[in-house]
């Protein structure tokens, strides 16, 4: 692999050109640090996060899961079928 033979002027404008190009990539960070459009992270008062987390659950969810029998065994047949099945 050979270097290329650059003269000086195409020397600096090679590195001119690559500055360039870094500069305005990096810009519109810059210009966000410099200024920045939003304030931050910010306190929010009267806020109701905190007492939410204590509150209990309107319904135990345990309670409220149960199967019908007719339906198990429908489903059961459905499976048993499934299986006995040949493409």
């Amino acid at each position: 692999m050979t270097v290329p033979n650059l003269n000086p002027t195409e020397f600096s404008a090679l590195i001119i050109g690559i500055a360039t190009f870094i500069f305005i990539m990096l810009l519109p960070a810059l210009i966000e640090i410099k200024k920045p459009k939003d304030a931050g992270p910010r306190i929010i008062e009267n806020s109701n996060i905190i007492p939410q987390i204590n509150e209990k659950p309107l319904f135990n969810m345990d309670d409220e899961q149960h199967f019908d029998k007719k339906l198990t065994q429908k489903v059961a047949e459905i499976l048993s079928l499934l299986h006995n099945l040949e493409v």
